[in-house]
């Protein structure tokens, strides 16, 4: 680590005092001797009741007990073990501190620290109550030796100024970006608040992502070129980071000192433009504990002067937390949005960057790629904005096509299969229906799923019509997928079909069961508690489920169940596809299939038809009771109401025979064959066949009739290791034979 000047001179002096005290070794005692022959320390110590005379007065009275080396034996210097101590201490201060060189006040802060040391009772003496003040003014006093260089360095007028160190020149780097492509409005606005008499500072306020930084190159490239103002050629533009700025600003002052070091060296510089990203880190930079003093106060008469033109950029969000609040800030700068480009004004912006991008990868784009990453990232990624995730997206296609490479191109090329590939990633699109380049899982979507859900046809056209609908694109695109209610009796398939749905899209089912937030308090589980509530930390159940498979089934089942209010939520989501959580964080339903099924007006349905004039169809029964049921608002947003037909003895039947093979792939893992007789068969038939309890009763006449003696031999019996199970009627039961 090196010493500062300062820090240099002082140690040189310590040494030249023991040699004339004849004192074999240097003492923290001779380094504080030194210190306060220093002009520096002497002004530090001014406002304390001993001044910098009595400390020497008291050290030289200690040097008077030293032992002596007599004049006859020569005299070798050498460091004490308090010295070392001390300088170990030291370093570590400026450690801790971030900082390469060593200062005085490092020194003297390890100096305070070491045991049984007469240089540290004295400084105690000295400061009293007052040490942190006493170190304050003492970091003030000197001043950082920003070159590094010893007492014997060479003289540094060649080097930089110092604060230029703390700040990057623009001019410099502007070539190593990404051009600005559009955008001459805005920056024509910047340069017309630049050359403004007062309060020429412009503040962008924009989104993430929309440009901002962007818009300082693309000035800065102007200047360079000539192409600004009078007023405005030849002006340095810098860049000002705050977390450089507070880095290793161990004491107070040492984070004052900066900025004014900053302040006056662009001040005496002139034509300086100084651009702050992130401006709102300024509020509340550098305060400590109860005072007001903060960066944003420090740089106001900065502001209000106009020797230094400021260009902050900042997020609506931050502006509004922290910006918005410093009335005295905010009319010093001249606010300019920055809005999000449209969709073809972010096309022209991405191909203007496309060479860049092709000769950093080594790829070529192929036609029509970057209209169709930009226009997909526009319709898919939703919590960002343009150009950034379009530029993010082809930028991630190259990188892929230059670490995968095509043996069979000599040309590397990416094409719009690669970006979907990458968006689908992005975006956790990984449903096989909804991929861009394929609609064979469409095409058979509807007889694979009428092989699994029996005499159920209408319902299951209906369900496949409206996720078709969406792939086709003639669906709206700010909705979900589809919002489909399915109502009919209990057990005839309406979770069913949500789950065999969810299988042959290869998208994941997410089930709510809607019985569980019938009370009012617990809909909030859904979107989070508020704040100041349990469970404000958690999130909501639903957002954070659809943020993590954007891409799924969303079942609610039993929706009727549900606390009224829950409905008030379901309509944004339906409506928008999109919800809110307590954070404030948007979770996306475009990309989902919402299902939600209830059995309200089933009861109702059998007597539709009774009565001699009684015309009035199962489904037309439901659907009244449906009506009064849900408010207008609600079946208004619905993309389908789907009734489901009681259950009929041939569809008894035949899921009867899906529950059968079922169990016989259970047995054959255990190398079981089943063998029904006709019999056996139309007995289950017959006991698990009733229209109001639907399929549910199957499941439980075979798991009370057949299971039980399945088990039992397969336990105990001759079905332990393998063998056919037989099985026939006796006496009105099911029997192994």
């Amino acid at each position: 680590m090196n010493n500062s000047k300062n820090l240099a001179n002082a140690i040189k002096q310590a040494i030249e005092d023991c040699d004339f005290w004849r004192h074999e070794f240097v003492t923290p005692e001779h380094v504080l001797y030194a210190f306060a022959s220093q002009d520096q320390f002497a002004s530090a110590c001014e406002w304390l009741p001993h001044d910098a005379s009595w400390l020497i007065t008291q050290l030289e009275k200690e040097f008077l007990s030293m032992e002596v080396v007599p004049e006859t034996q020569k005299l070798v210097i050498e460091g004490s073990q308090q010295f070392s101590e001390m300088m170990s201490l030291a370093i570590k201060q400026a450690q801790y501190s971030d900082q390469d060189t060593l200062d005085v006040p490092h020194v003297v802060a390890a100096m305070l620290m070491l045991n049984d040391s007469q240089a540290a009772y004295l400084l105690d003496q000295f400061t009293g109550d007052e040490k942190g003040e006493f170190m304050q003014s003492l970091v003030s006093a000197y001043a950082v030796d920003e070159t590094g260089e010893g007492a014997e360095g060479d003289d540094d007028t060649n080097s930089p100024a110092p604060w230029r160190k703390l700040v990057t020149c623009v001019n410099d780097t502007y070539a190593a970006h990404n051009p600005l492509i559009g955008r001459e409005a805005e920056l024509e606005r910047t340069m017309q608040v630049l050359c403004r008499k007062d309060k020429n500072n412009p503040l962008h306020v924009g989104e993430p992502g929309v440009g901002k930084t962007a818009l300082i190159y693309g000035l800065t490239a102007l200047i360079e070129r000539g192409e600004v103002p009078e007023r405005l050629r030849g002006a340095r533009v810098y860049m000002m980071d705050m977390g450089t700025m507070v880095a290793g600003t161990q004491f107070r002052g040492d984070f004052e000192k900066r900025i004014k070091m900053v302040m006056e060296g662009l001040a005496q510089e002139g034509n300086a433009i100084l651009c702050i990203d992130e401006i709102h880190n300024l509020i509340g930079a550098g305060r400590n504990g109860d005072a007001s003093l903060d960066a944003s106060n420090m740089l106001k008469p900065y502001l209000e002067s106009g020797a230094i033109r400021f260009i902050g950029s900042t997020t609506y969000d931050e502006y509004n937390r922290y910006i918005a609040k410093q009335k005295s800030l905010v009319r010093r700068f001249q606010q300019i949005d920055i809005a999000e480009p449209s969709v073809d004004d972010a096309i022209r912006i991405v191909e203007g960057l496309r060479p860049s991008y092709e000769k950093f990868h080594g790829v070529k784009y192929a036609a029509g790629v970057v209209e169709f990453a930009v226009r997909s990232a526009a319709k898919h990624i939703r919590d960002r904005f343009l150009p950034d995730k379009a530029i993010d997206l082809i930028d991630e296609a190259g990188a892929y096509r230059e670490t995968h490479p095509l043996t069979t191109q000599k040309r590397q090329t990416v094409d719009r299969r690669l970006v979907t590939d990458i968006l689908a990633r992005v975006c956790k699109i990984d449903a096989e229906a909804l991929k861009e380049q394929s609609n064979d899982a469409l095409r058979t979507l509807e007889g694979d799923i009428k092989k699994e859900i029996f005499g159920q046809d209408e319902a299951v056209a209906r369900v496949v019509e409206a996720v078709q609908m969406s792939k086709a694109g003639l669906a709206d695109d700010t909705k979900p997928m589809a919002s489909l209610l399915f109502v009919g009796p209990t057990g005839v398939g309406k979770t069913e079909v949500a789950r065999v749905l969810s299988e042959r899209m290869g998208m994941k089912l997410v089930r709510f069961d809607m019985s569980e937030y019938a009370e009012k308090h617990a809909v909030a589980k859904l979107i989070g508690s508020p704040a100041g509530y349990v469970g404000y930390e958690d999130g909501g159940l639903l957002t954070a489920a659809v943020r993590k498979t954007p891409n799924c089934v969303l079942l609610f089942d039993e929706i009727e169940k549900a606390h009224p209010d829950i409905f008030n939520i379901f309509l944004q989501m339906m409506d928008y596809a999109a919800l809110t959580d307590n954070h404030g964080e948007r979770a996306d339903f475009r990309n989902a299939v919402i299902i939600m099924t209830s059995n309200a007006g089933a009861q109702y349905a059998s007597r539709a038809s009774i009565g001699f004039t009684g015309s009035v169809s199962r489904g037309d029964a439901m659907l009244t009771t449906v009506k009064k049921t849900f408010k207008p608002e609600f079946i208004n947003r619905l993309t389908d109401i789907v009734v489901f037909h009681d259950m009929s003895r041939q569809m008894a039947s035949l899921i009867l025979d899906k529950k059968l093979a079922q169990l016989q792939t259970k047995l054959s893992a255990k190398n079981v064959t089943l063998h029904l007789s006709a019999e056996a068969r139309e007995l289950l038939l017959t006991k698990g066949f009733t229209p109001e309890y639907g399929a549910r009763e199957l499941d439980r006449v075979i798991g009370s009739m057949l299971k039980p003696l399945l088990m039992k031999e397969m336990l105990f019996g001759r079905l332990k290791k393998s063998g056919d199970a037989v099985v026939e009627v006796k006496d009105g039961a099911l029997r192994l034979v």
